[in-house]
């Protein structure tokens, strides 16, 4: 038997129960850079008002740390600095992708049950990483296609797709080598992220210190670096497939060395009583949420200290350009140009912490098919309040980050504009505002699993349409009707002179019925549903 017996079934496998979430994860990253492509198109149509917008605002230390170098004032050059932040998306999507097909399969013990017929040893792996590879470079080739649809070079447009599609590749090749280190599917996902999170750390030291030598040594820094649009550097190319390969040679032996199960890396010992923290089921809740909690608050205050920096210049950049005022105008109120950027980058936080939300809303359906729910509702602990332990940090978790970052943010524009104070306030209240929204998100989530379990991963692909109507509903030009379908639609810009608490209201009213109506339907069903 080969090594490799069964990949093409497993193959087919991943693609069957990834029918839905994969293929439209690679049709929104692909549609994004198009979208930003043609708004540069429409907002700066001349050489003078991109070469302004490049002095201004993407040469701007906060802009440059957050999204990368610009070597430019091409639209291709604009586009392709507006879009670096993708590969910190798709490098992520792409770990999570081959974990949840190596490691947490093996947790589950579906992975033994296989191991059982004929499947060779490298096929659950190899199976993994040939899909994420495949979809990652789907998703360049398809961004590439679709920049060059809007007029800019071919040449240009497959570089800048391909830079991001072999991101990807190379840090599903990281969760496919965190997946061997640990026995969990928890602890795997936390080294990958991890990883990725010193990729980003380095890269942003890098490029807003201009030491290129530290942006050289991140893969994340790899992708600006072909220079797309502005005589590419295609040799470039070949660091991330490097890089995967010499990941590649490292997980695949350690994949057959060690127990099915374990890891290399031994786990720790817990103590030997619990402590009294553990006797109830919030504190269990507590002990499995609290190091996603933290990690999600601490990325979020160092993205709010970034973008909070760079409100000032985004908000000069655009002075003299009256189309631009009214678009950014229209996005975030009367109340000045660098409040309206301010209160579209919350907007987008907010999106973000509805994904916290439905990750934690869906830690309950990870705990049931684990088979650790069944015995622990056997005892003396009620389905309400184990139910209700996790709810907490669905509906609690959104308000932490989200204050997180509206303090981060308030607290870099107020040294700025010289009124910490005031700005510290004001931006954690429009931190805030976005609560109710990703409140409905982590409802849907929760009304999911109460009542169809077997769809409550279907929350990830409507927090995916949110994003989509978010980024292109006003580049498409969709009804209202549509847009009106997200609920970040309906969430007043609290940052402008006049606004009403109602639609925050209904909101958070809507997010309450949902989760009853969740709770109520998960008390009736059986436990587990697998």
């Amino acid at each position: 038997m080969s090594t490799l017996t069964g990949t093409r079934h497993l193959v087919r496998l991943i693609l069957r129960r990834d029918r839905v979430l994969l293929p439209l994860w690679v049709l929104v990253l692909s549609l994004l850079p198009m979208t930003y492509a043609t708004s540069f198109f429409e907002l700066f149509p001349t050489a003078a008002e991109r070469a302004a917008y490049a002095a201004g605002t993407a040469r701007n230390p906060s802009i440059i740390a957050l999204l990368g170098p610009v070597y430019g004032d091409s639209v291709g050059a604009l586009t392709a600095q507006r879009g670096g932040f993708l590969t910190v998306i798709i490098g992520l999507f792409s770990l999570l992708t081959v974990i949840r097909h190596t490691r947490t399969e093996e947790e589950a013990g579906r992975r033994e049950l296989l191991g059982g017929s004929v499947l060779g040893r490298y096929a659950g792996l190899t199976a993994a990483l040939l899909v994420t590879y495949a979809a990652d470079l789907l998703l360049g080739l398809l961004t590439a296609a679709g920049l060059a649809s809007t007029g800019l070079p071919a040449g240009g447009s497959l570089a800048y797709g391909l830079a991001a599609a072999l991101a990807g590749v190379a840090f599903a090749t990281v969760g496919g080598l965190a997946a061997q280190l640990t026995e969990s599917a928890g602890g795997a996902r936390g080294i990958a992220i991890g990883v990725l999170g010193l990729a980003f750390a380095l890269r942003l030291a890098g490029d807003a210190a201009e030491r290129d030598w530290l942006s050289w040594l991140s893969p994340l820094g790899w992708a600006p670096r072909i220079r797309a649009y502005e005589g590419e550097h295609w040799w470039v190319l070949l660091l991330p497939v490097a890089l995967s390969v010499l990941l590649a040679a490292v997980a695949y032996p350690l994949s057959v060395r060690r127990d099915l199960g374990a890891g290399l890396l031994p786990a720790r010992l817990g103590p030997a009583t619990a402590r009294r923290a553990l006797s109830g089921s919030f504190g269990l809740a507590w002990r499995l949420h609290r190091g996603q909690l933290l990690g999600w608050s601490v990325g979020f205050g160092l993205l709010g200290l970034i973008l909070g920096g760079a409100a000032e210049a985004a908000g000069k950049s655009v002075e003299g350009n009256p189309q631009l005022e009214e678009i950014m105008s229209r996005i975030g109120g009367a109340s000045g140009l660098a409040e309206a950027y301010l209160g579209a980058t919350l907007s987008l936080a907010g999106l973000a912490a509805a994904g916290y939300g439905i990750q934690a809303a869906l830690r309950m359906r990870a705990e049931e098919t684990a088979g650790r729910a069944e015995p622990l509702l056997a005892t003396g602990v009620h389905r309400s309040g184990w139910l209700l332990s996790h709810l907490v940090f669905a509906l609690l978790g959104p308000v932490v980050v989200l204050a997180v970052t509206g303090s981060a943010t308030g607290l870099t524009y107020g040294i700025s504009v010289h009124d910490v104070p005031g700005e510290l306030t004001r931006m954690i209240g429009a931190g805030l505002a976005q609560v109710p929204a990703a409140w409905v998100l982590a409802g849907l989530a929760v009304l999911l699993y109460g009542l169809l379990p077997r769809l409550a991963p279907v929350a990830w692909a409507v927090l995916a349409v949110c994003v989509l109507l978010g980024q292109l509903g006003a580049v498409l030009e969709l009804s209202q009707w549509l847009l009106d379908v997200s609920p970040f639609t309906h969430t007043p810009q609290v940052l402008s002179d006049h606004w009403s608490a109602t639609p925050l209201l209904v909101l958070a009213a809507l997010a309450l019925l949902m989760a009853l109506a969740g709770l109520t339907a998960f008390r009736r069903r059986d436990v587990p549903v697998t």
